[in-house]
């Protein structure tokens, strides 16, 4: 199915949205610098100050930007149409959990210590966890069993994070985690890309590849099935769905830590652009999701009074009172 000409150019409207704000974020912080010099020096191998400041500092943090927010839009999305609910977001997996007591049991274990990449390892392995004990909950059930199941993956996880941190013997340790799990981008190298990318990529794609599965559903379970979708079973449309949400999602949490309402927000602002088929939302929230967390991030780096805001924080603030406001004019046009 091809997309419609008003999908499109929103596609490519918010395509040079990222590109725009890609550039700015390089550009973006305490110290000016001219980024296509930084960048030419970067390429050619040279150790200027711009190239540093850029390649080591900026560029990860606006790739992980991309990817973050792109993930979670996307999962939003993706979930919202499979569950037939506006409420799903990726935290409803419980994934996320995971990789929060993965990462925060790396604090508590000390092996911080040992190098930059054990934390987001931990939280990537905890996250890995989460998606074997999902999909052993879930097996060929349905959506209300993935809803249970997640629930109470996520309450679990929830649990025993609230554990660790109560045993954590240093006052300074706790810090550490309470400040992890408020979720920023702050001091991400490309060590935390390279962990990133690869479940990033794997997940985008089994999501995007259950679209046109999605626009069946709208219709019924039975009617997808009678058009030729398996929604269930070794490598059903769920299992692909489920699979490819916690893998994507579980890794970005892995780098930047719990970072909420992306997922929430961005399909409901964009769904009434696209007509409301689940298939032409997927790519606009990915681009979207990939925004919002790119300008969320600027304007973290902007605040220069007391410490660095968090990102997770910001996008809380944001995103509830958007999805309140969303909230009221639905509940203006119900009858």
């Amino acid at each position: 199915m091809k997309p419609a000409p008003n999908a499109l150019l929103l596609n490519i409207m918010l395509l040079a949205g990222v590109a725009g704000l890609s550039c700015a974020s390089l550009m973006w912080g305490e110290t000016r610098v001219m980024c296509a010099h930084a960048l030419a020096d970067l390429l050619a191998g040279r150790h200027g100050a711009g190239a540093v400041i850029v390649g080591q500092l900026r560029l990860p943090r606006t790739l992980l930007a991309v990817m973050v927010g792109g993930t979670l839009g996307l999962s939003g999305a993706v979930l919202q149409g499979y569950l037939r609910n506006p409420l799903a977001d990726p935290g409803i997996l419980g994934v996320s959990g995971g990789a929060a007591l993965g990462a925060v049991s790396v604090f508590y274990t000390g092996l911080m210590q040992v190098s930059i990449a054990a934390l987001p390892l931990g939280g990537l392995t905890g996250a890995l966890c989460a998606v074997v004990v999902l999909m052993g909950l879930v097996g060929r059930g349905g959506t209300l069993v993935l809803l249970l199941a997640g629930a109470a993956l996520s309450s679990f996880a929830a649990a025993l994070t609230a554990l660790v941190l109560n045993l954590v013997p240093s006052p300074y340790a706790s810090f550490e985690i309470m400040h992890w799990l408020m979720g920023s981008l702050t001091d991400r190298t490309f060590a935390h890309v390279w962990i990133c990318l690869p479940g990033v990529a794997c997940g985008t794609l089994l999501m995007l590849s259950a679209g046109r599965a999605l626009d069946a559903l709208t219709l019924g379970e039975d009617v997808a099935e009678s058009l030729g979708f398996r929604l269930h079973g070794a490598w059903g449309i769920q299992t692909r769905i489920v699979l490819g949400a916690a893998v994507a999602v579980g890794s970005c949490v892995a780098v930047s830590g719990a970072i909420g309402f992306v997922g929430l927000v961005v399909p409901h602002l964009l769904r009434p652009l696209v007509g409301y088929q689940p298939s032409r939302l997927l790519v606009p929230s990915f681009l979207g999701g990939s925004m919002l967390l790119l300008l969320a991030d600027m304007v973290v780096r902007a605040v220069t009074v007391g410490p660095e805001l968090q990102l997770g924080v910001l996008t809380a603030l944001v995103g509830a009172p958007v999805f309140l406001a969303r909230v009221i004019m639905l509940k203006r046009t119900v009858p």
